[in-house]
């Protein structure tokens, strides 16, 4: 099981990048940060980076105003 922000329990599967995590949680803000057990997981490193099973996953969607 991954936890994401503190609120959101995914299923696990071997190979679930940080991509698949946010697809299954339907998060598609352009403007995102992800942290996995603390660290921080680039942009473009989405579709490669593997969730391990068990891990604390944040996605902080960024608002931007005026």
């Amino acid at each position: 099981m991954i936890r994401v922000n503190g609120q959101y329990d995914v299923a696990y599967r071997p190979g679930m990048t940080v991509q698949d995590v946010l697809a299954a949680l339907k998060f598609s803000f352009r403007m995102i940060v992800v942290k996995i057990d603390g660290e921080v997981v680039l942009r473009k490193d989405f579709a490669t980076t593997e969730v391990p099973d068990g891990a604390e996953m944040q996605a902080i969607h960024l608002i931007s105003g005026g």
